[in-house]
């Protein structure tokens, strides 16, 4: 039952997007046409009329189901990059990350950077919830971690600003990854940046020492070894100004919520 309806949403989801996504695709790879200001306004408009619908696909800000130590699966199946593998993040991982910096940038009014241990200091959130991945498994973790709304409310956002950007460190086939959220989904109060995973440091596996926890969407969304939080006007220059790295390679849906 709960299957048919996300293939529901899903679906209804694809019908009245496409159109719009679809547009920016194709025509965000043309560099001539990029540079022109009335192509860029067709795309802005595609992407308002993509933010719009996402909207109205029902509550976003309802809260996602939470459970109890009880529910805990018995293992939380890792994803996509198990280690960056990189010189720069063994090197950090050796130190138990104590010199792992998350940088936020783009569009606030106070850029700045934290640690770890600063991070670990702020008023943190602990939330069991279930991860739902694209492929059709399931798991329910906890996840210890400090809101997204408090380092947004610390650094200030631009009125311009509209999309977060997750840098991470890892990479897949000789592309950097990356994942958007719009600011809905940031200030979502279930929306945290995770160093805990059922009580303990975060393994390497699930994406430490920062995962990004957005509940309300399908796991790809939550990106892992996250290195850096960029606040943009749009999503058309980075990338292939799909919104993400699994959208750019294979066509997934920008917005994946659940």
């Amino acid at each position: 039952m709960i299957e048919a309806k996300k293939a529901s949403l899903i679906g209804r989801r694809t019908l009245l997007t496409s159109g719009a996504v679809g547009l920016a695709g194709l025509l965000s790879g043309c560099d001539a046409l990029s540079r022109n200001q009335s192509f860029q306004n067709i795309l802005r408009s595609a992407e308002d009329a993509n933010f719009l619908v996402h909207r109205a696909l029902g509550d976003r800000m309802k809260l996602a189901s939470e459970y109890s130590i009880a529910d805990l699966s018995p293992k939380f199946r890792p994803n996509g990059t198990r280690d960056p593998g990189t010189p720069d993040y063994r090197s950090s991982a050796a130190q138990g990350f104590s010199d792992w910096q998350l940088r936020l940038t783009g569009l606030f009014a106070r850029p700045q950077n934290f640690s770890l241990s600063a991070l670990q200091s702020m008023p943190q959130r602990t939330q069991i919830t279930r991860h739902d991945c694209v492929e059709g498994w399931s798991a329910i973790g906890q996840w210890t971690g400090v809101p997204l709304k408090i380092l947004l409310d610390l650094a200030q956002l631009h009125r311009s600003a509209r999309f977060l950007v997750f840098h991470c460190a890892d990479r897949l086939g000789g592309r950097p990854y990356y994942e958007s959220i719009d600011l809905l989904d940031a200030f979502h109060p279930q929306t945290i940046l995770a160093h805990q995973l059922n009580g303990e440091a975060l393994p390497i596996e699930n994406g430490a020492p920062l995962r990004l926890r957005v509940e309300r969407q399908l796991g790809y969304k939550h990106a892992k070894y996250v290195t850096g939080i960029e606040a943009v006007a749009t999503l058309v220059n980075i990338g292939d100004g799909k919104g993400g790295y699994w959208e750019d390679v294979a066509n997934y849906e920008w917005y994946a919520g659940v």
